[in-house]
């Protein structure tokens, strides 16, 4: 089983790699998608998911990390208050973690 997990953890990295740089978060002027979650009530962050994207709405700047669902780091950046979007370049299950709160989201 170890062997088996090594093996993916590879070939996740190495799929990575070929895709080129991280994908990384833009400021977004369009309104979000109209189905969204709130995140984190006292610091006000709102995830939604759409079209390959995942949209965050903050009102402060929070860091935010993206990883694949087998905990490799995807990408990692202070995102600014308002509204920001990060392209994935793969369909799947990916770990979102906003400041110190953490959760499973679906593309």
């Amino acid at each position: 089983m170890r062997k088996l997990i090594a093996i993916l953890a590879i070939v996740a990295a190495s799929t990575i790699m070929l895709m080129g740089a991280a994908p990384s978060w833009e400021e977004v002027t369009a309104p979000v998608p109209a189905v969204t979650h709130t995140f984190d009530p006292e610091a006000e962050v709102e995830v939604a998911v759409r079209d390959g994207y995942i949209y965050l709405r903050t009102e402060k700047a929070v860091t935010v990390k993206v990883f694949s669902i087998l905990g490799q780091l995807i990408s990692q950046e202070t995102v600014k208050p308002g509204l920001s979007r990060i392209k994935m370049s793969a369909r799947g299950i990916y770990i979102l973690r906003v400041g110190t709160l953490t959760r499973r989201i679906t593309i």
